[in-house]
């Protein structure tokens, strides 16, 4: 009798636990993002990330993976509509942003376990301001 007691009593503690135990639901928290309060310049900001993170030699340069992003071409290779790398009325749909921020694959800059110089920042403030080639 007691076995059977306490088995009941074991049976039921654990059902309660488990009960307590179950996740409803995951809270993820986002990093909050830089707030970028100036007009983001192609040449000036972003043509120098683009030749020190990706226009290196076997990435996005002439002759290697496209787009080709090396000062003369970066801004005809990544705005023009067939590149569909840019959309100005969802800027964080954005292909060139996905690629940034790892929701496509693979992220960018390739070998950088995180974006150096708020890289994500930069360029989806650039976006959002239109994209434009200032």
């Amino acid at each position: 009798m007691k076995k059977i007691m306490l088995t009941t009593i074991m049976l039921f503690v654990s059902i309660v636990v488990f009960i307590g135990c179950q996740k409803d639901s995951t809270l993820t928290i986002k990093p909050q993002a830089k707030k970028i309060s100036f007009a983001v310049s192609f040449k000036k900001n972003l043509v120098p990330l683009f030749t020190k993170y990706c226009a290196v030699a076997g990435c996005h340069v002439g002759g290697g993976q496209a787009p080709d992003l090396t000062a003369s071409k970066a801004f005809g290779a990544i705005t023009s509509p067939s590149a569909g790398m840019i959309s100005l009325s969802d800027p964080q749909s954005s292909k060139l942003y996905g690629y940034l921020t790892g929701k496509l694959t693979p992220a960018m800059p390739m070998g950088k376990s995180s974006n150096p110089e708020d890289l994500n920042d930069l360029f989806l403030a650039w976006i959002t301001q239109g994209a434009k080639n200032n």
